[in-house]
């Protein structure tokens, strides 16, 4: 049993995490953020404001030969009125890239929301600790892969050996940009997104910009792809645009250009994929919004219903449907002067049979198995040779 004396507090900076695009000091710690603060300065959406965060996909990257490692954290969660409590954030330990151990913080901060009304109270809790014991001795690489859905401050971190950032690791940084889908919606875990199990297959390092409710063809969100070195990255575009009603037709095809446009600015002969919508039966031909239905909510089945009018396609409100068919015109168009350029029908990750077989709970967001689903179809149609990001052979050295 180690004793106080026996720690070795390290504490917890930007150089010990991978994943992340910004840190920010907080009164308790560290708090990391997966768009950069000018961009932040930006929006004014609370929806945004905590999608991005949200660590998914940030994980603290080290070399120890500690055999017991703690973590003091602050989370934030969200708690719906009349649903039941959501399941604690998970931590994934990875000891040399393999699943080692899971864990849970307790206290921590609460928003409870209030969907019907529109209001969010905030309830303010103690700092917490995840505790993973009786690692193997000797040097290691150690990930500890932070809750893909509680907002987390990093307070503090303790081993019984002294800690170094591990090393890069000369694998392709692949960047992904998406909405909840890509975020984690209903995930069993931080490594089992969808994002995160096709970076695990293909062998490359992930920063996952998956947005919950904001993947909004954002100039900034563009900007910060632009800015982001990278080797391959992807593009999920199109449900959020739906669920929100935000455009229609005439103003969805200059802004897909326009984010593209920004995106070339930075990296012009990356490998960028564009993947369509994958399938959601309320949303294939039926514009939004989509609004929660609340009906079942008491046994905790929360669904969703879209609230538009099939007719109102022809004044230019966007479906899954019009919006995949202009993606894949668009870079059709785009790819006569960009070879670099292509594109990914969201239905070959989750189509019609894959309904029948693996439904959306909610009618929105996929669930565990799902995603396993996807992740490992986006591994073998994008990066097995022949793809369009390729095998594992080039590697380009960037810190994700």
């Amino acid at each position: 049993m180690h004793t106080e004396h026996d720690w070795i507090t390290t504490p917890v900076t930007a150089d010990l995490l991978r994943g992340a695009l910004d840190t920010e000091p907080t009164e308790h710690g560290l708090l990391p953020h997966r768009l950069p603060a000018w961009a932040r300065a930006q929006n004014t959406d609370p929806q945004l404001a905590m999608a991005e965060s949200q660590p998914s996909g940030i994980r603290l990257a080290f070399r120890t030969r500690a055999t017991v490692i703690e973590l003091d954290a602050l989370r934030t969660k969200r708690d719906y009125v009349g649903a039941p409590p959501r399941p604690d954030g998970l931590y994934d330990l990875l000891v040399d890239g393999r699943p080692t151990g899971q864990a849970s913080v307790t206290g921590g901060n609460t928003i409870t929301v209030d969907m019907t009304a529109g209001t969010a109270e905030l309830r303010s809790g103690p700092i917490g600790t995840v505790r993973f014991a009786d690692l193997p001795d000797g040097l290691k690489d150690i990930e500890i892969w932070l809750p893909h859905n509680e907002t987390t401050e990093l307070v503090a971190l303790r081993t019984d050996a002294p800690v170094e950032p591990a090393p890069v690791t000369g694998r392709k940084v692949w960047l992904h940009h998406g909405s909840s889908i890509s975020h984690g919606s209903d995930a069993a875990s931080p490594t089992a997104t969808w994002p995160a199990l096709a970076a695990s297959l293909a062998g490359v390092e992930l920063i996952n910009l998956g947005l919950a409710g904001s993947a909004l063809l954002d100039p900034f969100t563009a900007r910060t792809l632009r800015d982001t070195p990278a080797d391959l990255i992807s593009l999920k575009i199109g449900i959020n645009l739906v669920n929100t009603d935000l455009m229609r037709l005439r103003a969805f095809t200059p802004a897909v250009h326009g984010f593209l446009d920004t995106i070339r600015e930075g990296h012009p002969d990356t490998p960028l994929l564009v993947v369509s919508p994958i399938m959601c039966p309320i949303h294939e031909d039926t514009p939004g919004p989509s609004v929660p239905d609340f009906s079942d909510i008491a046994a905790g089945r929360l669904r969703f219903v879209a609230l538009g009018d099939p007719a109102e396609r022809a004044s230019g409100k966007l479906t899954l449907n019009v919006i995949r068919d202009e993606l894949a015109r668009i870079v059709r168009q785009r790819a006569t002067d960009d070879p670099n350029l292509h594109h990914l029908d969201g239905r070959d990750l989750y189509g019609d049979t894959d309904t029948d077989e693996l439904p959306l709970p909610d009618d929105l967001h996929p669930d565990a198995a799902t995603h396993r689903r996807i992740g490992e179809r986006f591994a073998a149609l994008a990066f097995t040779d022949g793809g369009v990001f390729g095998g594992k052979d080039a590697l380009t050295v960037h810190r994700a």
